[in-house]
């Protein structure tokens, strides 16, 4: 073949070259899921932990406890200087007994008396004698109760204070039994059972990864083409030399500009300055934290 022929031919291949290596995706980024760090509430030895990395987890799902003895030992003790406290009490219907039985007693006294005396077989000061004696006894049954109360209520208030206790106790010893708090897949575990927990010492991490977030980057001449909510497509190589494609919806865009990860291709290659965006994605079980994916906008 003629020279005069080649030229062209090669020509026309590097172009089709450069069109099917032209970038289809407008942004690229990483996926990364919503982590949570459980940390122990309490210190103690850790005498129950059933976790595993990879293990499914449920929100409210018990997975262990912390060593209590000395929280419910201390409980008990303030239970029983409750009780020993509460004993002191006086009984005030034994002591009020003595003066109930005299008024009652003066009473019928006093209802003899005016029977006498309307018989003309009493005088008139023996009747008022007795209802004297009435209104003293009445007055010293009502000092008796209030002094009784008194001394009752300040008794109880001594109390209070040990039931406050007590209640910070039941919140520490609901501490020691570790629950998970979300729904979500075990990444890692930090600690084993028999180890020292302190409050705040991480337990193990957990992500809820049904929805992980795809983290790209766009450039700012794309910034006006994107907005809260929209959809976007997102695909993930295979493995196969083909892209899965997913739905997915732009939950955050950065209001800060920042510059280009060394890792992350932009549609734009000239681009220093990149804005950051958070793409919300389903996942079928496919998508793995740190995967790379592409966004076409």
């Amino acid at each position: 073949m003629k020279l005069k022929y080649i030229i062209p031919i090669l020509a026309v291949a590097i172009v089709a070259s450069c069109k099917n290596t032209e970038k289809k995706y407008d942004a690229s980024g990483s996926f990364e899921a919503q982590e949570t760090i459980i940390s122990a509430e309490a210190a103690g030895t850790i005498k129950e932990f059933s976790v595993s990395e990879s293990q499914e987890l449920k929100a409210g799902q018990p997975i262990g406890y912390i060593d209590s003895i000395q929280l419910y030992l201390k409980k008990k003790q303030l239970l029983a200087s409750i009780n020993a406290v509460l004993s002191k009490r006086p009984d005030v219907s034994t002591q009020l007994g003595a003066l109930e039985e005299q008024l009652l007693s003066v009473e019928k006294e006093k209802q003899r008396m005016t029977t006498l005396v309307a018989a003309n077989a009493g005088t008139q000061k023996q009747l008022d004698d007795v209802t004297a004696q009435i209104n003293v006894i009445s007055k010293q049954k009502e000092a008796l109760q209030s002094t009784l109360k008194i001394t009752v209520n300040g008794i109880t208030q001594e109390t209070q204070p040990l039931y406050v206790q007590i209640e910070q106790l039941n919140d520490q010893l609901g501490k020691c039994r570790i629950v998970n708090p979300v729904n979500g897949t075990v990444l890692a575990k930090y600690v084993e059972p028999n180890e020292v927990a302190a409050p705040g010492k991480p337990l193990y991490k957990i992500a809820d990864l049904s929805e992980i977030i795809l983290r790209a980057y766009i450039s700012g001449s794309q910034l006006s083409q994107i907005k809260l909510a929209q959809q976007v497509k997102v695909f993930v190589d295979d493995g196969a030399e083909n892209y899965k494609e997913y739905a997915g919806e732009i939950t955050w865009i950065s209001d800060k500009a920042e510059f280009t990860p060394k890792t992350i291709m932009t549609k734009d290659e000239r681009s220093n300055l990149v804005y950051a965006i958070k793409i919300k994605v389903k996942n079928d079980g496919f998508l793995k934290l740190g995967m790379y994916g592409e966004v076409k906008l």
